[in-house]
């Protein structure tokens, strides 16, 4: 009999991460059964990234309500997971990243006595409040897991400094990493009008800020180091897909105003990465992009004053620069001084190699005991700076 597994998402980056692993179990119908269940904790943003790698939920709880907070949330995650675990009693669940809806998940698995599998496990930044609250979000998610599926060597490093069994964990590389590749890989004309209109030869930098601590005061001191590298550097164009938060919307609609800036709706996947395949560089307080740019071999200005990504810096082509807009500033100058070609040519991805969701497919088989040998772990590229992990 198949193993049932339901997979649990509630934003789009869990959405990209998650797919791949789906797709590849749903490819096995000899020992997986996959069901989709969706909290719609971001709703406007999840269901086009479903219909962008052709999934469609078998459960939706549809949780989103306006103005919502972490506490308003999770009760209902917790609630509404409840009642599908009581009705379907999977053999294990899986959730990706450190959202309120991972925690509602594994809550609810904890209390049923369910398996659960942590994708993206092991993240840390060390600081409760950065990022706010997504660090003790995954540091409780990986405390409940019985999988965890780890993207680097470091991350595995800091579920064992927590004393956490190490037959659980399994390296896997970021299931992202799987999505980019794919994404990336396809012939691709934009759909977006904006970015239709720019000319082929344009030098694009892309910008996606959206932290909630960076809102008020440090997203203003960016925002003017923007501007002025914007005026400086003038041999560029400036594309800010804004999140739709208002907190980051209305703020860029009053300072990011000149025509060289353009101020464009969120981006379906397929525009974003190949907006990023353009970029000469990037900004951005994203995660995700720190784990997806070394792949298309893109430097990041990392406007965050701490990251638990910590192989990114380095080789992997990232750049903590904070909030300072003086800092900020000095090393967007410098960025464009160096050159996309010359300090995009030494970078490696140490967060994969597009083979993650069969790594995690494997090792719940090996779990499982339906196959008897651990599979391989994913390893960084021979020429990653080591002493980083």
């Amino acid at each position: 009999m198949p193993l049932k597994v339901i997979a649990v998402v509630g934003t789009r980056p869990e959405v990209i991460k998650m797919a791949p692993v789906v797709l590849r179990l749903k490819e096995d119908r000899r020992h997986f059964e996959v069901q989709v269940c969706v909290t719609a904790q971001h709703r406007d943003l999840l269901d086009p990234m479903l219909r962008t790698f052709g999934l469609r939920p078998d459960v939706d709880l549809d949780l989103m309500r306006p103005k919502q907070t972490l506490s308003s949330f999770l009760p209902g995650v917790l609630q509404g997971m409840d009642q599908v675990l009581e009705r379907e009693r999977p053999g294990i669940i899986l959730a990706v990243g450190d959202t309120a809806t991972v925690l509602g998940a594994a809550l609810a698995a904890f209390d049923r006595k369910i398996p659960f599998g942590h994708v993206e496990a092991g993240l840390r930044s060390f600081d409760k409040w950065s990022p706010w609250p997504e660090e003790k979000i995954r540091v409780m998610v990986d405390h409940l897991s019985d999988l965890l599926f780890v993207p680097t060597p470091m991350d595995r490093g800091n579920l064992l400094r927590e004393n956490i069994d190490p037959a659980k964990i399994f390296v896997t590389g970021n299931a992202t990493v799987d999505a980019l590749l794919w994404a990336a890989s396809i012939p691709h004309s934009f759909s977006c009008a904006e970015l239709k209109s720019l000319r082929a030869d344009a030098r694009i930098v892309v910008i996606t800020l959206h932290r909630r601590e960076s809102f008020g005061k440090p997203l203003e001191r960016v925002f003017r180091a923007i501007m002025a590298a914007v005026r400086r550097l003038d041999s560029l164009t400036w594309v800010y897909p804004v999140h739709p938060n208002p907190g980051v919307r209305d703020t860029a609609r009053k300072m990011l105003r000149h025509p060289r800036v353009l101020l464009v709706p969120p981006l379906d996947y397929l525009d974003f990465v190949h907006l990023m395949k353009r970029a000469e560089f990037i900004i951005s307080d994203s995660g995700g992009i720190q784990e997806e740019a070394p792949s298309l071999g893109k430097p990041v200005l990392v406007v965050r004053e701490k990251t638990e990504r910590l192989e990114s810096l380095g080789n992997g082509g990232s750049r903590l620069v904070g909030t300072s807009g003086r800092i900020l500033l000095r090393e967007l100058i410098r960025q464009e001084a160096d050159g996309t070609s010359k300090s995009g040519s030494s970078i490696t991805n140490p967060y994969g190699d597009g083979m993650a969701a069969d790594r995690i497919a494997r090792a719940i088989l090996f779990w499982a005991g339906i196959t008897c040998e651990r599979p391989a772990e994913f390893r960084c590229p021979d020429n990653f700076n080591k002493e980083i992990i």
